[in-house]
C-alpha cells in the first residue's frame, strides 16, 4: 500500500525558510509570490492489510519521528 505524508507548519508560527525562498525568487525575477510557507513531503510504502490499519501506522510514525506536532500538522493520503 502507497501512503503520502505531507507535513507543515501550523499558522502562526514563523517560517525562516519560506521566508529565504520567497526572497529567493523575488531576486531570481519571478513576480506575483506574495509569500511562501515550506514542508516535508513523505511517500511511504506499507505492507499493511487495510487502509485503517495503514492510516494508524503512518499516525504513530507522524507523531514520533515525521512531524514535531507542536509546530506542524500533518496529512495523511493512502492511496
Amino acid at each position: 500500500m502507497k501512503a503520502r505524508v505531507t507535513v507543515t507548519l501550523k499558522s502562526g508560527v514563523l517560517d525562516p525558510q519560506g521566508k529565504a525562498i520567497e526572497g529567493a525568487l523575488r531576486s531570481l525575477g519571478v513576480e506575483g509570490v506574495a509569500s511562501v510557507r515550506q514542508g516535508k513531503v513523505f511517500d511511504v510504502e506499507l505492507a499493511a492489510a487495510d487502509r485503517a490499519g495503514a492510516e494508524a501506522t503512518l499516525k504513530a510514525a507522524c507523531e514520533k519521528l515525521l512531524a514535531n506536532v507542536i509546530v506542524e500538522n500533518y496529512r495523511i493520503e493512502v492511496a
